[in-house]
């Protein structure tokens, strides 16, 4: 069976995160990407360290597997001849910069849209192409002015961003399904269209719940270290080496806690009876708990808690996060080999899990512009 996106051509103007992410997606699942980057390269090429045994950096081998890269001067007539070319080849078209660039280049949505009315291109920003078109789409920045900082952190220190770019990560997300959605309604229509996605709105849409709050009472929600705003015990919680997260939804499981720390009348107490009186009483309720928990390891209490049926888990480093995926048989890394072997890459796997078209994966993060000089036709539909 094919792969599911083979016979599909993307032109990928994108660099940093979002953009990337998102071909790199379209690109497990069969895609032909081609990276077209400018004579220096993608950005985070030069953020090093770390790098991998072939000197290229992690941050950009992370979203940049399955490509083929080539480099274009869009300043010079040779190079804007180069990348027109193929983007007028290809099925979609990903770009991430700044409103009124590609306008600039004539490898903007209307024009290309009027010779391949099949075309779907995907518009990636910051801030959106009104207002904010000027602004610069960092992660950090967006972290910041969208309200993710204000409520990550605990309540006496200062707002904190997120471990991870993970406003990029949903905008890239994001972006593959604004693709696919105009892909399924161009096989109704035969006609493509514009998919515009940006940083800001991604992130405000996955506020969810902080978000839905503010807007019914008007009121901002406050930084609470890892407790939940609504649920309790629902946080980190100390244990006699180190923290152990405990995740009670419900009162059954709540009263299964008490039960496994030998303090059953918690279960009955009014104070903690049900969710809204353990919220309301949530600092007195983590003091009884840990003083119980502080007699053994996290380990421990997430092994007899897991047990009885209480979501709970020590708080794993990366490397043990790794780890655990694989106890578990999810297979979170992949090795990936060049077609000639020449090089090898490890990758953490595509989380998407399908039966009949499953992700594959051929081609180790590229070299800068180890393509270039390549003819760069519509891939075989076998895949």
């Amino acid at each position: 069976m094919s792969d599911a996106l083979a016979g599909l051509k993307v032109a990928d103007f994108s660099r940093v995160l979002a953009g990337p992410f998102a071909t790199m997606v379209l690109a497990d699942f069969g895609a032909d990407v081609i990276k077209i980057e400018r004579p220096s390269g993608d950005d985070t090429r030069s953020w090093v360290p770390p790098v991998d045994e072939f000197g290229v950096g992690t941050y950009f081998s992370s979203v940049n597997r399955n490509k083929r890269s080539i480099t274009c001067d869009l300043g010079t007539d040779e190079g804007l001849a180069t990348a027109t070319a193929i983007a007028m080849e290809a099925d979609i078209v990903v770009e991430n910069f700044r409103p009124g660039v590609m306008e600039r280049y004539g490898l903007d949505f209307d024009t290309l849209h009027a010779s391949r009315p099949e075309l779907v291109y995907c518009s990636i920003t910051g801030f959106g192409s009104a207002g904010g078109a000027t602004l610069p789409g960092y992660d950090l920045l967006v972290q910041a002015v969208g309200g993710l900082m204000s409520v990550t952190g605990s309540p006496d220190s200062e707002p904190s961003k997120v471990g991870v770019a993970l406003v990029d990560v949903v905008t890239g997300q994001n972006a593959v399904i604004g693709i696919l959605t105009a892909l399924r309604a161009l096989d109704e229509t035969g006609v493509g269209q514009r998919v515009e996605v940006n940083l800001l709105s991604s992130l405000l849409s996955g506020l969810v719940n902080q978000a839905s709050s503010t807007l019914v009472t008007g009121l901002a929600p406050q930084r609470m270290g890892n407790a939940h705003p609504s649920i309790a015990p629902y946080e980190t919680l100390a244990t006699a080496d180190g923290p152990l997260a405990v995740a009670v939804g419900n009162d059954k499981q709540f009263r299964a806690l008490t039960r496994v720390l030998s303090v059953p009348e918690l279960g009955t107490d009014p104070r903690f009876a049900d969710n809204s009186s353990r919220v309301a009483h949530r600092d007195e309720l983590k003091a009884l708990l840990e003083g119980r928990l502080c007699t053994r390891s996290a380990a421990e209490w997430a092994d007899r808690l897991t047990t009885e049926g209480v979501p709970a888990g020590k708080v794993n480093s990366v490397v043990e996060a790794l780890g655990l995926a694989e106890a578990l048989g999810l297979e979170p890394v992949v090795e990936i080999a060049d077609p000639d072997d020449s090089r090898t890459s490890q990758q953490v796997s595509n989380p998407i899990r399908l039966s009949g078209t499953p992700a594959r994966y051929r081609r180790v993060p590229p070299l800068l512009g180890e393509h270039s000089g390549a003819t760069f036709g519509h891939p075989p539909t076998d895949g």
